[in-house]
């Protein structure tokens, strides 16, 4: 099924859902949206699970509000989506911006529909919390206002990791990542780069289930020692699995791992 959730203050949320079974809901990286995730979602449908992933607020197909574009927003709209589609016993993949999301989600709505939180290349536990990375944000943002086109085509290099020696990414990947990012409105691209300088510790405190941290070592985007790294200090039951080499953007370059990987956690 493919269509609409709507949010507490009437935004139009786009979700699909692929599959019966048990719920595996992803959430998308900035500045993308739910297609990113169609190959996981045909893998997990296709084996025995009910594939579920959505547009965030302001991207892709989603209304394009001028208000809520912030995490607390991003995370009660998760969970309309978690009410109206009755998901329960689920599992939350979030990536990069989405871990936060998923994070969030349980620390305001608690975990009573949650089995278990898996975060990739995620922003969490704070990303830019100390504001260290304030100019590389800022030069982000600027890059927004000035030529988002462009700016949006020369970021799927690092976020792929094709600026390192002996990349194999395809011109077809970094179409895509175009195609998807030009999907997002402005307003609500621009806004969402605020939320990289929330704390998500207090979530995290809320989260007592199973938890999986995947990273790559070469996150350019969302460097693994800003996050991933600094997991069990918040979640000290997490699994953490570090990509060798790995990009932002690995659940398409090592989509094989990444699957098995959380196919694996998702079953136990």
């Amino acid at each position: 099924m493919t269509g609409f959730v709507t949010a507490e203050d009437g935004a139009q949320i786009f979700c699909k859902s692929w599959g019966e079974g048990r719920p595996v809901v992803f959430s998308h990286g900035w500045p993308l949206n739910a297609d990113i995730w169609d190959e996981q979602l045909l893998f997990f449908a296709q084996n025995g699970f009910r594939a579920v992933a959505f547009d965030r607020r302001g991207h892709g197909r989603s209304s394009q509000t001028s208000e809520r574009n912030d995490m607390n927003g991003y995370a009660d709209d998760l969970g309309a989506l978690m009410n109206a589609l009755d998901l329960r016993d689920a599992y939350l993949v979030g990536h990069s911006t989405g871990g936060g999301e998923v994070a969030r989600y349980v620390g305001r709505h608690g975990a009573d529909r949650v089995a278990g939180l898996a975060l990739v290349s995620a922003v969490t536990p704070g990303f830019n919390t100390d504001g260290a990375l304030d100019e590389v944000v800022n030069g982000i943002r600027q890059g927004l206002t000035s030529d988002r086109s462009q700016f949006y085509a020369d970021l799927s290099l690092p976020f792929f990791s094709g600026n390192r020696e002996g990349s194999s990414l395809s011109q077809g990947v970094r179409d895509q990542f175009w195609r998807l990012s030009m999907q997002a409105g402005l307003k609500g691209a621009y806004d969402c780069t605020f939320v990289w300088s929330e704390d998500h510790g207090p979530d995290l405190q809320a989260v007592k289930g199973p938890t999986l941290v995947i990273h790559g070592t070469d996150d350019q985007i969302v460097p693994i020692d800003r996050t991933a790294r600094r997991m069990r200090e918040f979640v000290p039951h997490a699994i953490v699995k570090e990509y060798a080499d790995a990009p932002h953007g690995l659940p398409v370059t090592h989509r094989e791992q990444f699957n098995a990987d959380l196919m694996a956690f998702v079953r136990g």
